[in-house]
């Protein structure tokens, strides 16, 4: 049931994420980040030290089937795929070279999976197969494809050349700066929320990594899709019972949050107009949008296939990102989704608070690093607001933690400096 795997979307990132709530005052990262197995062009990988990525905290398994073989691979399916490149081409929706670079790929990667034993070809099988269901689903889209073809280009490379990984390790190809993660029975996916996050820590990290913010957004506006009406960045591998595409909350306002910081160091505007058509989703329900009308006036879900999944982490990070991107912008959409979403986290957060922990969504408590992710999300959003209650509940939070750790005879080390709360810059 998601109510016990839900976590794992942020559980890879409770860890690095945190850098996320220091603001544009952060100290640059620690040449100690995490470690990522690099696959060079020569087929060899290496292991790096990424430091403007964090070591993420362990994550449960994410729905699939089982292992996949050759044999149980569907002809029809194949054709479906095909049969939608074909249309697409005919209907110029894409065009010749496209559709030729498209098929060519689907073609290679069907013909290695054949070829490949074990878990390689089971791993290949499981991307090859969610590409099916999306064309068989009809959700194959013409803006989809880039995404969806890069990802399976990237595991035929991966699955042919490089090592066998653990589950979730996250790797990297040589000449690029996005941010994938194995995971077991569905591949090497790219991760969204990890990569922005990056983003923000390299904007953050000063001019002499502007160029690799630069390129790194670069990237990902070549993989950005057109979902409810606006830019999104989707995933595209099952997930806890949700099917590929689906979204994300965290993610799309941690991609706010990038494009604002880096219009702020680049001044590029061209940031500021994709941030705004980013927008879309925080406009429109689920299973489109991530946008929960409520009595107050809006919750974003973490997940767009799960509108009864209401975790505060993730509701408390996409208000931050819109906020940084209506503060930059002065965007009037921006600013009345934020009020929106405000207001609801005024009047929900003091029910996460158990009085001696914090909630992940009702019902379910936070584990010690959710509650020190959440805590200082809280103290963020009483720098930007200066609102009573998330100032009361973070010192409640706070006052929780330290309780425990006494209890527990954990050391009571302050948090890092790039952790820590940091006041509000002035607009630059």
């Amino acid at each position: 049931m998601w109510l016990g795997r839900a976590r794992g979307h942020l559980g890879l990132f409770a860890g690095f994420l945190a850098v996320l709530v220091a603001g544009a005052g952060a100290s640059p990262p620690s040449a100690h980040g995490a470690k990522l197995l690099v696959l060079g062009r020569d087929g060899r990988a290496a292991v790096r030290d990424d430091a403007f990525l964090r070591t993420p905290a362990v994550t449960p398994a994410p729905s699939y089937s089982g292992a996949r073989s050759a044999t149980s691979d569907s002809e029809s399916t194949a054709r479906t795929v095909r049969q939608t490149l074909r249309r697409l081409r005919a209907t110029r929706a894409i065009t010749a070279a496209a559709y030729h670079r498209f098929r060519s790929i689907y073609s290679r990667s069907v013909a290695a999976a054949r070829r490949l034993q074990g878990r390689r070809g089971a791993e290949l099988w499981a991307v090859i197969d969610n590409v099916g269901g999306m064309a068989a689903a009809g959700r194959l889209t013409p803006r989809r494809l880039p995404a969806v073809f890069e990802t399976l280009a990237r595991n035929h490379e991966w699955w042919t050349r490089g090592p066998l990984l653990a589950p979730y390790r996250r790797v990297r190809f040589a000449g690029s700066q996005l941010v994938w993660e194995y995971y077991q029975g569905q591949g090497i996916e790219l991760q969204v929320l990890a990569t922005w996050s990056k983003a923000v820590t390299l904007c953050q990290a000063g001019r002499a990594h502007h160029r690799a913010l630069a390129a790194l957004l670069g990237e990902m506006f070549r993989l950005a899709t057109w979902r409810g009406g606006g830019l999104t960045w989707e995933y595209y591998f099952q997930f806890d019972g949700g099917s590929p595409p689906w979204t994300s909350a965290i993610s799309q306002g941690t991609a706010l949050q990038a494009l604002a910081c880096a219009y702020r160091a680049l001044k590029e505007r061209s940031y500021l107009r994709r941030a705004h058509r980013a927008l879309a989703i925080f406009t429109v329900r689920p299973p489109v949008g991530v946008a929960i009308g409520t009595r107050h006036r809006a919750w974003y879900l973490e997940y767009s296939f799960a509108p009864q999944a209401y975790v505060l982490n993730g509701f408390l990070q996409s208000l931050i990102g819109l906020h940084a991107y209506a503060r930059v912008s002065g965007d009037a959409l921006a600013q009345r989704l934020f009020s929106a979403g405000n207001a609801e986290a005024r009047a929900e957060v003091p029910r996460f608070d158990t009085g001696s922990w914090s909630l992940y969504q009702p019902g379910v408590e936070d584990t010690l690093d959710y509650h020190i992710f959440v805590t200082q999300l809280l103290e963020q959003l009483c720098g930007i607001t200066g609102d009573r209650v998330y100032c009361v509940t973070a010192r409640h939070f706070r006052r929780y933690l330290k309780a425990r750790r006494r209890r527990s005879g954990l050391s009571s080390t302050p948090l890092s400096p790039a952790l820590t709360p940091q006041k509000e810059q002035p607009s630059g």
